[in-house]
């Protein structure tokens, strides 16, 4: 068995979450090894060239000796309960009494010297880190973004020092590590079944959302959905939602003869406006609305980009509207909460009806509650791939059904019957590896094949 020398961190995990956590030690002068559950993890020699010295153990961790490890440091792929680690559960540093096994987000907490708005949710977390980032670069500010979308937490504090906020998107693998997140805002927007296998239920999967709020000094919540709520009472807390607000709340209702984003009574501005589509891309708006207010943002600048923004690619993107029909990608609709919330949002807000287009592996979901809304807005879900069956089956007497074999035929089905204004909306509610490498694959698919019938049908 191997020891961990005493004074030495260890680092499990060798992704790209791990080699931002080994590149923050080597810069701060922490001895630290490395340990990886994979016995030959891809990129093993670019790591030695980047860090020659730094010992590597590959393999289960129930081979290591941690009892005297200075600390444990977890990608967020690695879960507290491996093999080997949870032994440690509920140990503490003798030097600071913090946990002795944490996660990336909890090193970042100790560096960082301004603002931390951090969003977490099973659904549109990207989307709305995304928002409030831009508008506090429209607003002037210096605003470092990343954490689970795009650029690593600890590798911000390197390449913007000098931010004056950072807006983090946080998953659940990571808020579990993370003792006390401290943030100046957090949001918790949504909660549908998703990583039940590393949580163990859903009551497990929401503490470690939950995470979000410890120590924060303001929290923005779902009023429609009381899973965000905070089991402590935060100094300052704002509740969003589609419908019209009640005081002091930021929701949608009538003024001026059409739909507006309110705050409270105050309008804001019309719902029209805006290019991103969707009551759940409305709701998306007001959360990053009610963050950056405060964090002393203008509403003014934050409304520009609320008419300028599309989207994200691959969540919710219109990607061209051809004779009348609105082609939209949610290939990132890889669960049954995401396609429930683009169908759900999109369908109250369409001339014609909704053409689904679903399917893929869905690792074991309940399919059935996409029934109610496609049975009030579908005019017909087009389903592939390996559990087309399945969601068949869930969706029998809720809406016509077509079963094709891939995502191409559900398309050309799709383009026969619909109708001007109608909405294809490929939310698939599962993962694409049956049939793709990845969601974007996916997406690009859809893209490549809408665009060519857009520029088909160009004069």
């Amino acid at each position: 068995m191997l020891k961990v020398p005493k004074g030495m961190t260890l680092v499990v995990g060798l992704g790209i979450s791990g080699r931002a956590i080994c590149r923050h030690l080597s810069r701060q002068g922490v001895p630290y090894m490395v340990a990886d559950t994979r016995a030959v993890p891809p990129g093993v020699d670019d790591f030695h060239a980047a860090h020659p010295g730094v010992e590597m153990h590959c393999g289960p961790l129930t081979s290591l000796d941690l009892s005297e490890v200075e600390e444990v440091v977890l990608s967020p792929g690695i879960g507290p309960s491996t093999p080997g680690l949870a032994e440690l559960a509920g140990r503490v540093r003798e030097a600071t009494g913090d946990p002795l096994v944490v996660g990336e987000i909890a090193l970042f907490v100790r560096a960082c010297r301004a603002p931390i708005a951090a969003i977490t949710g099973s659904n549109a977390k990207s989307t709305v880190t995304t928002l409030l980032g831009e508008m506090a670069r429209e607003a002037g500010r210096r605003v470092a973004v990343g954490g689970n979308l795009g650029t690593p937490a600890l590798d911000l504090l390197h390449d913007e020092p000098h931010a004056d906020c950072y807006v983090l998107e946080l998953s659940s693998f990571q808020l579990e590590t993370t003792p006390r997140l401290g943030a100046e805002t957090a949001a918790f927007l949504n909660l549908s079944e998703d990583h039940l296998d590393r949580h163990g239920d859903m009551a497990g999967y929401r503490a470690a959302k939950l995470a979000i709020f410890r120590g924060a000094r303001h929290g923005v919540v779902n009023a429609e959905d009381p899973m965000t709520w905070p089991l402590e009472r935060l100094p300052a807390q704002d509740r969003f939602t589609t419908r019209a607000p009640q005081a002091g709340e930021w929701g949608i209702a009538i003024h001026a003869g059409g739909d507006w984003l309110m705050h409270g009574d105050t309008p804001l501005m019309p719902v029209a406006e805006m290019r991103l589509a969707g009551r759940h891309n409305h709701a998306n708006a007001l959360a990053a609305l009610a963050m950056g207010r405060h964090l002393a943002l203008p509403m003014d600048a934050m409304c520009r980009v609320l008419r300028r923004f599309t989207g994200l690619t691959h969540r919710g993107e219109v990607v061209a509207e051809v004779d009348g029909v609105r082609w939209v990608n949610d290939s990132k609709g890889t669960n049954v909460g995401a396609a429930l919330a683009a169908i759900a949002g999109l369908g109250p807000t369409l001339d014609g009806q909704l053409i689904l287009l679903a399917g893929g592996m869905g690792k074991g979901a309940d399919f059935s509650p996409l029934a109610e809304p496609l049975a009030r807005y579908g005019r017909e879900a087009i389903l592939f791939g390996l559990d087309a069956e399945r969601l068949q089956k869930a969706l029998r007497g809720a809406v016509r059904m077509t079963l094709v074999e891939d995502l191409e035929m559900a398309m050309a089905r799709a383009q026969a019957i619909a109708e001007p204004g109608d909405c294809v909306l490929l939310s698939p509610a599962c993962a694409s590896l049956d049939q793709f490498a990845n969601y974007q694959e996916r997406g690009e698919v859809f893209r490549r094949w809408v665009c060519r019938l857009a520029s088909e049908d160009s004069p």
